[in-house]
């Protein structure tokens, strides 16, 4: 009976709409909800006139907040045979389960070498002369990303070995004239509905913020790390990782790591062993199984906390992100409101830490292949770091002089490790810190990214080398993660109809042309996302953004450590306490090395450049401001 009278309402409501949207979204808009389809006007109108960056903070946050929503009903498909619409799954999120899907997979099986990797990857990626992001991101901002990759991603690979060999247009320019590699393995799936998604990956990593790059993914690496003695991790007396025979280090996750992500695992293992020094303290009662259950509860709980109030937050610096993410974790209340009252109201008043139960919008909990493809970063990675001589005496904003420069080929890998234990974590750290990032734009994917040697899943080394660079655009592809602008339709986002809508670099349209033709529709993700017009603040693309709207968001309430088991018997009142009062990777280094911001730290964030100016005042409420 409904129908007789909505249907009608729907008919017209869709004539009219169409007029004033995309062509390229009709058909989605009309598998919508009318209430969907009319917060799509709101945000594609928006998205049209190209403000939303511009709007004052409480409207960007609706916008965010409704494209949001949008993300999570349409944007989240189950690949697997775990039953949809189940609000929480032991299984969901365990090693071994599939990669998710955020938009549906495009199959590109005919279109693998077209065009080719290595020349994608030689014209328009490979890095001529090294760009920095400035003051606003530092190589510990850039280790830290990583160190996130380590804790929640990885892929199974299949035995079939790929070999890419370079065209002779390009092959005198590449480091590699071919490579061979292991293919991602496909596993045949139950088709999942009416998208029925017939194959996925399996990801060999845990998705869920479990601090697994520390403790491990599985049992064998677990029981590894561990001491067995007061719930404690293995660490040196100087604080560095303890190594093998074989030079590979006792950690989580060791795979095709560099000494800044070794450094981080090295400081974080140090956090849990506090951690339980404190809880043993006021809980002596405690054994060892659980002192290690507890604060391995509170170190995970500390890195999301960072990363979601503190990285990102430099990541995407602008007063509506500061905003919002910090209402992701404390709620549209605040911190003093929620340190006050506890958890008040649903995830919008209260953050989505501490809700009574999970959300998981009806589809099980994963990462997904897009997360995947828009985390490709290492862009980020310097050619040298430059080392600092602590011992000396500050200089302007507490700078330190640089000794020397070393190679990052002597910083990854086994060689690394060595490096590393003979420089020692604080050393590291405060180069690291001083030290720009690169900038994630065309021409600065790291040349000796191209020539790597790979790893295997227990950190040793394999024989074949690989062009990093070449493999991540085949990766895509094979992974038949959409190409860029498909990418952008699924996300609701305008799709660009020419080069010049991507990008004002009249070289990289020049560029573009030649490797893609006229055809926009070829262009490969990591290409468009380096290419991508970045909005003020922002040292990624909105494209990449998008997804981390939705994923961000997801990692938190979709689990129950952050949400229903968020108390006290989980993590214990004085651990939670312990997570409440740690606000920033600073508050974590000041517990370690107490000396080293006081003396080294200039600017209001350890992700930013240490010798920069520290953030100004601002004393306008945070909500009530206004983008410049």
């Amino acid at each position: 009976m409904w129908s007789v009278i909505t249907g009608p309402i729907r008919n017209i409501f869709s004539n009219v709409l169409y007029k004033f949207i995309y062509k390229d979204f009709h058909e989605a808009v009309a598998k919508m909800a009318m209430i969907d389809a009319f917060l799509f006007i709101i945000v594609h109108s928006i998205d049209k006139l190209g403000i939303w960056p511009r709007l004052p903070v409480l409207l960007g946050l609706l916008y965010l907040a409704i494209r949001r929503h949008l993300h999570q009903e349409y944007n989240l498909f189950n690949v697997g045979t775990t039953p949809t619409v189940v609000r929480f799954n032991e299984v969901a999120g365990s090693q071994g389960t599939f990669f998710g899907r955020n938009m549906l997979p495009v199959d590109q099986k005919k279109k693998l070498l077209k065009p080719d990797p290595t020349v994608v990857a030689t014209k328009l990626l490979a890095r001529r002369k090294y760009k920095d992001t400035g003051k606003q991101f530092n190589v510990i901002a850039a280790s830290w990303i990583q160190f996130m990759i380590h804790d929640w991603i990885d892929h199974l690979e299949d035995t079939k070995q790929i070999e890419l060999t370079a065209p002779k247009e390009v092959s005198s320019q590449c480091p590699l004239k071919s490579f061979k590699f292991f293919k991602t393995k496909e596993i045949p799936t139950v088709p999942t509905g009416f998208y029925e998604i017939k194959s996925g990956s399996l990801n060999i990593r845990t998705p869920w913020w479990d601090a697994s790059v520390v403790y491990g993914s599985n049992g064998e690496v677990l029981q590894k790390v561990r001491t067995f003695k007061d719930g404690k991790v293995k660490i040196s007396k100087d604080g560095n990782l303890v190594h093998n025979e074989n030079g590979t280090a006792v950690a989580g996750d060791v795979r095709n790591s560099w000494a800044g992500v070794s450094t981080l695992q090295s400081l974080f293992i140090q956090e849990h062993n506090a951690v339980c020094d404190s809880l043993k303290k006021y809980y002596p009662d405690l054994n060892d199984e659980e002192l290690y259950r507890h604060a391995r509860l509170v170190t995970s709980a500390v890195i999301a906390k960072i990363h979601t109030i503190d990285w990102t937050v430099e990541l995407l610096k602008t007063d509506t992100l500061l905003a919002g993410m910090r209402i992701n974790w404390y709620g549209l209340l605040g911190k003093k409101f929620k340190d006050t009252f506890g958890h008040v109201g649903g995830s919008i008043l209260g953050g989505f830490v501490g809700m009574k139960k999970p959300e998981n919008h009806g589809v099980k909990y994963s990462l997904t292949e897009e997360f995947v493809s828009v985390y490709r970063m290492h862009s980020l990675l310097p050619d040298n770091l430059q080392l600092r001589d602590i011992s000396a005496t500050p200089g302007p904003n507490k700078s330190p002089p640089v000794i020397k420069e070393i190679p990052m080929k002597n910083l990854i890998g086994l060689p690394g490790e060595k490096t590393l234990s003979e420089i020692g974590v604080a050393i590291q750290l405060v180069s690291m810190g001083h030290q720009a990032c690169g900038a994630l734009e065309l021409w600065n994917y790291p040349e000796w990214l191209r020539d790597l040697v790979p790893q295997n899943v227990d950190g040793t080394e394999r024989s074949e080398l690989v062009d990093l660079a070449a493999l991540e655009i085949y990766r895509d592809r094979e992974r038949n993660v959409p190409r860029y602008n498909q990418f952008r339709r699924a996300l609701l986002l305008i799709p660009i109809t020419k080069w010049e809508d991507l990008t004002d670099d009249k070289e990289a349209i020049e560029v573009l042309e030649e490797v893609y033709g006229d055809d926009v529709e070829e262009l490969d993700l990591l290409v468009g996302l380096m290419a991508e017009k970045k909005i003020k603040g922002f040292a990624i693309s909105e494209t990449a953004f998008v997804i981390f709207l939705l994923m961000a968001s997801r990692r938190l309430e979709a689990d129950r450590f952050f949400t229903s088991n968020y108390n006290e018997e989980t993590y214990t009142k004085k651990g939670l306490e312990w997570v409440n009062t740690t606000e920033s990777l600073k508050d974590v280094i000041d517990r370690h090395y107490p000396e080293m911001t006081h003396k080294w730290l200039n600017s209001s964030s350890a992700f930013s450049v240490w010798d920069s100016l520290p953030n100004s005042p601002n004393h306008v409420p945070l909500y009530l401001r206004v983008p410049h």
